[in-house]
């Protein structure tokens, strides 16, 4: 087996010593004949800085590396082109006077392995002469690569520097507008797209591949590509775990899998697949290189947790359309980062409606278990086990015990925080059904309503009411739930054996009720 490239984000690198490479070089090639001004947005961690390393080395005409995969025999070797690539993980950017000496020294690198000499001051200044340097020199056209463009300014969301290091940045990007007759092809990643930098407008409105179906493979693993490049590791991972290939693609599936730009191409996220088969063991590796503990924080202060419980559907504007990152307008700061992915495209009066979910159960189980701490004041480290039991209760129909379970995460709750309104309890107990696998609210209505949570397993399916008052016994809202579910017949459309689950919450007080049917 060749060795996974774990952390390896140089194409070279990659190459040179043999380490599996998922080929995206038909995808990059169709992008670089067809495009002279791009931008993709993807999440961290997701390949973008693979990507521009690789055209990096293609440009640069580094044939050797290519050998064996798709674009070899198409590409025109003998045309090199000075490629300037600006890694914003290498510009330091704490300050704005720490940025503009910083990018200075970049460009000055640059142009030392072009041997060429700037003069000018100012950062802009440097960009605008060496561009126009590199095109005397070499007599090409020269490539402008920037990874992570939006690096500074998401590093400076919430503080003084915030203005300064956008309108820095802006200047600077500028510069490629004016070189235009110098520039062969320009290509920018980042997590965001911001309105506020004008970069687009900037550059002549570049290309934004991000939500083109086209490119939707080119970043992440499809399920075709995880089955091709990786059949030895599958293969020793389910001997290990003693499962079936079939049963450990589905898990490695569920984890992985889901994040989709178009809604119909769906692709594995690259940097926890590739630990999975290291590590050979299910954990939430991408979500915990970097907990999004302030768009929690956002969530819970703007009542806005439900947008990650159940799916949403938003115009295309919101997610085509760049946005202030003053403003922080959660869905799309959600989407852009990953932790909500395009479920389905509607087509409705010729304008895209997208309906928006969080991928797959890694992010799930991560985002449900910071969230339950951040409501409920309840240990992370405790969830596993009190899920397990809480799973338990469901399938046993034990009420009591299901009951038992709710009280033990409300017990939790700070005084000062046990706030007497429907919303916090509902959202705490939403919570916890997202951890056990429930489907929330409206995915799968009646003609009569819709349930607030479903949950289907293999042979079993609970349907769930909730209800709160603070003044109302338990016994009183749990016959208003049951009420409910029999009223609207919310257990129509499933087969098999049915629990009707009621949970009720007064005041401090929890019941639960279930009843069994089989259909």
């Amino acid at each position: 087996m060749k060795h996974l490239p774990i952390g390896t984000q140089s194409f070279e690198i990659l190459r040179s010593d043999n380490l599996l490479y998922v080929d995206k070089t038909q995808d990059i090639y169709r992008l670089v004949t067809d495009s002279r001004i791009v931008f993709l947005s993807r999440p961290r961690r997701f390949g973008k800085s693979l990507l521009v390393s690789t055209m990096d080395e293609l440009f640069r005409g580094n044939k050797h590396l290519f050998e064996g995969i798709y674009i070899y025999d198409k590409w025109d070797w003998s045309r090199q082109c000075p490629v300037i690539r600006i890694d914003w993980t290498r510009i330091t950017h704490s300050t704005l006077e720490e940025m503009k000496v910083s990018l200075c020294s970049y460009l000055q690198t640059v142009a030392k392995q072009y041997d060429v000499s700037l003069t000018t001051a100012s950062a802009p200044d440097r960009f605008d002469e060496l561009i126009r340097l590199l095109r005397e020199k070499t007599g090409e056209k020269v490539v402008v690569l920037i990874d992570e463009y939006d690096k500074p300014v998401t590093a400076h969301l919430f503080d003084a520097h915030l203005d300064g290091i956008r309108t820095a940045v802006h200047d600077f990007y500028q510069v490629m507008k004016g070189a235009d007759d110098y520039l062969r092809f320009i290509f920018l990643t980042g997590v965001s797209k911001f309105s506020g930098l004008s970069v687009f407008s900037a550059l002549n409105n570049p290309n934004d591949i991000t939500l083109d179906k086209n490119y939707a493979s080119l970043c992440g693993y499809t399920q075709e590509e995880l089955e091709y490049y990786f059949p030895d590791y599958i293969d020793d991972m389910a001997s290990i775990l003693e499962e079936t290939r079939k049963d450990l693609l589905e898990d490695i599936r569920n984890w992985y899998d889901g994040y989709s730009w178009d809604g119909k191409t769906s692709v594995y996220n690259p940097f926890s697949t590739l630990l999975l088969f290291d590590k050979q063991d299910f954990s939430s590796y991408w979500f915990n290189t970097g907990t999004p503990t302030f768009l929690i924080d956002i969530l819970q202060r703007r009542e806005r947790t439900s947008v990650v419980l159940e799916q949403i559907t938003v115009d295309s504007d919101l997610l085509k359309g760049g946005y202030d990152p003053q403003t922080l307008n959660e869905i799309p700061l959600l989407f852009q980062t990953g932790y909500l992915t395009i479920k389905s495209v509607e087509i409705s009066r010729n304008k895209s409606k997208y309906t928006l979910g969080v991928p797959n159960e890694e992010v799930n189980e991560a985002l449900m278990t910071n969230l339950l701490s951040v409501y409920g004041k309840y240990p992370g480290e405790d969830v596993d086990s009190l899920r397990e039991e809480m799973e338990q209760r469901l399938r046993e129909g034990d009420e009591n015990g299901f009951a038992n379970c709710l009280e033990t995460t409300i017990a939790t709750v700070p005084y000062e925080l046990q706030i007497g309104c429907e919303h916090y309890y509902h959202t705490i107990m939403l919570i916890w059904m997202r951890l056990l696998g429930f489907r929330i609210q409206g995915e799968k209505p009646n003609n009569r309503g819709r349930a607030d949570a479903v949950w289907e397993q293999p042979g079993l399916t609970v349907v769930a009411e909730l209800k709160y008052h603070a003044e109302k016994k338990t016994e009183i809202l749990l016959d208003e739930a049951m009420a409910q579910i029999h009223d609207r017949r919310y257990y129509n459309r499933y087969t098999g054996k049915v629990i009707l689950l009621g949970v009720a919450f007064s005041g401090k007080d929890i019941g639960c009720r279930m009843e069994t049917i089989n259909r």
